[in-house]
């Protein structure tokens, strides 16, 4: 590269970060404005989530617990630690919630208040599945009695007898007590005790207790246990229809025939049964991105075909006695946005939190910069202008006749070298010409009065 061509490089580089500097000090106050507010924005809105949440479950072995293990492990791909609160039940998983010492729960139809807890700031993120009234029995205390057909038909062939209700927590005492109600029974027409599940099934099987009622999914393995042992009858509920309808938050369902061992035929026949309907609920001070998550886990948990609901029945927003949150709604009844597909959740919950507020400094931001350009070329011109300051001097004190010649020349000979260090677009070498142009004029006329001033000494 020849010297004149470096000369060129250099000059062109050094044009280039001139241009980019001064870009950046004219559009930086709008860019600190922007910045500034999107802080504000995200701390007021908070979009990300904490890193922990607590899901109150059931009891160890339970079907809930089985269930917050699985919501655990779908939160855990989003680095969204769960942390499970073991209880006595569906009773507890509300009093937790509404004490505030838990976030989300799984609560069964009938437990909550709608009013109450509508105005605590407790909502619901869909009802999850079915949880059936189980009465199982010991087949020979009905064959003892002689009850019709060697079975237990009715609730009120359970008095008198050993019958265990599940823990005060569970929220099965509450319920069992609806049902005794409606045959004008009262719970002291039983010989009540009320032993966690696993224990009751042990005291049934080894004859300790004469029944138990259970209220949970099938999926629990105690169920599925009672179910194949020969020893144990399942109790049918033949009037579940007049049932459902004294109280609005039993379904009737039918247990299928097969459905539990195809193979063994269990049971023989469809058995008629009540269900009460479990939904996932959330306090409203829970974040809405963690409400979005559980939403997005539950379609995941819950979806698939059971004994007795059919693929996609479930979650479902219909069935809910609270009211379901945006984030439940649509988790289950809308269409996931199409940045959800791409990008990964904080990214995606990010843009979804904080796009209106992009969008009003978008717009916010439109008129003011409108300023950008005429400070970038205050700025640019600015360079050249500021040496008319000394080129005015020097021509104030040319025509006070202050100062010697040389002394003069000397500063028009500096500015001329500053000048010529002065990097413009191309756009704005007018003014750098005029400039030149200008310190030419003063030394022309600095060298024609000290010409005339020469003459006259002469002559």
């Amino acid at each position: 590269m020849t010297p004149i061509q470096h000369w060129h490089a250099t000059r062109r580089l050094r044009l280039l970060l001139q241009t980019l500097r001064d870009m950046m000090v004219s559009i930086g106050p709008l860019l600190l404005l922007g910045g500034g507010l999107l802080v504000v924005a995200y701390v007021w809105l908070d979009p990300q989530p904490p890193r922990q949440v607590k899901l109150a479950t059931g009891p160890a072995g339970s079907a809930y617990a089985g269930f917050g293990e699985g919501y655990a492990k779908a939160l855990a791909r989003e680095r969204i630690q769960v942390q499970l609160v073991p209880t006595e039940g569906a009773q507890d998983d509300l009093a937790l919630l509404r004490l505030g010492e838990a976030d989300v729960g799984f609560v069964r139809g009938g437990m909550a208040d709608p009013a109450a807890d509508t105005e605590a700031g407790i909502v619901s993120l869909g009802s999850l599945f079915y949880e059936p009234i189980w009465v199982f029995y010991r087949r020979d205390l009905a064959l003892a009695r002689r009850q019709p057909g060697g079975e237990l038909q009715h609730l009120t062939q359970l008095r008198g007898l050993r019958v265990n209700v599940d823990q005060d927590g569970s929220g099965v005492p509450q319920i069992v007590e609806k049902l005794l109600a409606l045959n004008q029974m009262t719970p002291a027409d039983l010989r009540l005790s009320n032993l966690a599940p696993d224990a009751a099934g042990t005291a049934l099987r080894q004859g300790q207790l004469d029944a138990a009622v259970l209220i949970s999914a099938p999926q629990a393995a105690l169920i599925r246990t009672l179910l194949r042992d020969p020893a144990i009858a399942l109790m049918p509920f033949e009037q579940n229809e007049a049932y459902s309808r004294h109280l609005p938050f039993l379904s009737t369902v039918r247990l299928p025939r097969g459905v539990v061992d195809l193979a063994a035929d269990v049971p023989p026949q469809d058995v008629p049964l009540l269900a009460t309907t479990t939904a996932l609920l959330a306090r409203e001070q829970t974040h809405p991105a963690l409400r979005q998550l559980f939403a997005q886990a539950a379609l995941g948990l819950h979806s698939e075909a059971g004994w007795f609901n059919g693929v996609r029945d479930f979650p479902n927003t219909r069935t809910s006695e609270l009211p379901v949150s945006a984030e439940g709604d649509r988790a289950i009844n809308g269409t996931p946005p199409a940045w959800a597909r791409y990008l990964p959740f904080w990214a995606g919950n990010l843009l979804e939190r904080m796009w209106l507020v992009v969008g009003g400094l978008l717009v916010l931001m439109l008129p003011l910069s409108r300023v950008v350009p005429p400070l970038y070329t205050f700025r640019v011109r600015s360079r050249v202008f500021r040496w008319y300051a000394r080129l005015r001097e020097v021509e104030a004190r040319l025509e006070a006749g202050v100062g010697e010649r040389n002394a003069l020349l000397d500063e028009l000979d500096e500015l001329d070298r500053v000048t010529h260090r002065i990097a413009v677009p191309l756009s704005y070498a007018e003014e750098l010409y005029a400039l030149r142009n200008n310190i030419h004029a003063v030394r022309k006329r600095l060298l024609a009065q000290h010409a005339r001033a020469t003459a006259a000494t002469i002559g």
